[in-house]
């Protein structure tokens, strides 16, 4: 994947809560009702589980603490500085990711205004550590997420690290952009109202579904990425090769239930427990997005045949 040297970045679409002191340890509660753990997060929350050192619930600040936590403070002044165009998209990771929300958030925006509604714009904030929010306390051992109480996305980029090291995925900046662009599944789940049929839990289960339809949508928008104008008028994005998407696949093949549980889990899959659906399951929903291009066949809601 690539950027047009010459598009321009909106660094304000991200929020960098970097060295802001707003984290903690291992043990971070975050109630994200609606949203579900991170994409990948879903990986390390279940591991930790297992052993005890992760829970999930009402911290009591659920709702009450939308923005900035106490002790954290936003300082986008290095992103706006070295984030200006695609080229430095191209050559700086951190910009790089400014690139990507830009495009998720451009491709939604233009797809509800066709839909005669609006979209509601969500920064991405940037953390390391830990991070306070409107569901609760998270980790970094929570992985990328939405939070719907203040709908924002969260994420601390050393994740992408672990990706990598710990669980083997081919990584990459595009495997990156579908995690990016799932979590904002969410959003546009929050914003239609279909967050709150993503409850129980099980094959057919409400958060299954929930889950791969933000997998389908993740695909729509990797369909339209180097179609769809920026406020200037041109794609941001030049190319999404067949190596994106497959790295993309090989991410989505790691996260699956089954893959998680009998690989990290000690080797018994409990369908019973299932929250986000099977490897196959993923790699087929994104793959409708991708292919379809319309978030009209992500209706994961209405169909008997998850795959």
């Amino acid at each position: 994947m690539r950027f047009d040297d010459n598009a321009g970045l909106d660094a304000s679409e991200v929020q960098d809560l970097r060295g802001s002191g707003g984290g903690g340890g291992i043990g971070g509660r975050v109630a994200l009702g609606g949203g579900g753990l991170g994409v990948v997060g879903v990986i390390i929350y279940f591991v930790l589980s297992q052993l005890g050192g992760v829970t999930t619930g009402d911290s009591g600040l659920s709702g009450g603490l939308g923005g900035v936590g106490a002790g954290q403070q936003v300082d986008n002044s290095r992103l706006a500085t070295e984030c200006k165009t695609g080229a430095d998209a191209n050559k700086n990771h951190d910009c790089a990711i400014v690139a990507v929300v830009n495009s998720v958030q451009d491709y939604w925006t233009q797809q509800f205004a066709r839909s005669g509604s609006t979209y509601e714009k969500a920064p991405t904030k940037f953390f390391n550590g830990g991070v306070r929010t409107g569901c609760g306390s998270a980790t970094s051992d929570t992985g990328p997420f939405y939070c719907p109480a203040d709908s924002d996305v969260y994420i601390d980029l050393s994740f992408f690290d672990e990706l990598k090291t710990r669980f083997g995925a081919q990584g990459g900046l595009f495997t990156e952009a579908y995690v990016l662009a799932h979590e904002y599944g969410h959003h546009v789940q929050n914003l239609l109202g279909t967050s709150r049929k993503g409850t129980g839990s099980g094959p057919t289960s409400g958060s299954v579904r929930l889950e791969l339809q933000a997998d389908c949508y993740a695909g729509v928008w990797a369909n339209h990425a180097s179609t769809t104008p920026t406020e200037s008028g041109k794609p941001l994005i030049t190319d999404v090769t067949q190596d994106d998407i497959a790295s993309a696949l090989d991410t989505a093949s790691r996260i699956g239930d089954d893959y998680i549980q009998e690989k990290l889990g000690g080797g018994q899959v409990d369908r019973s427990s299932f929250t986000h659906g099977t490897s196959a399951q993923r790699k087929k929903w994104f793959t409708t997005g991708f292919q379809t291009g319309e978030p009209a066949r992500c209706d994961t809601f209405g169909t008997n045949n998850l795959g």
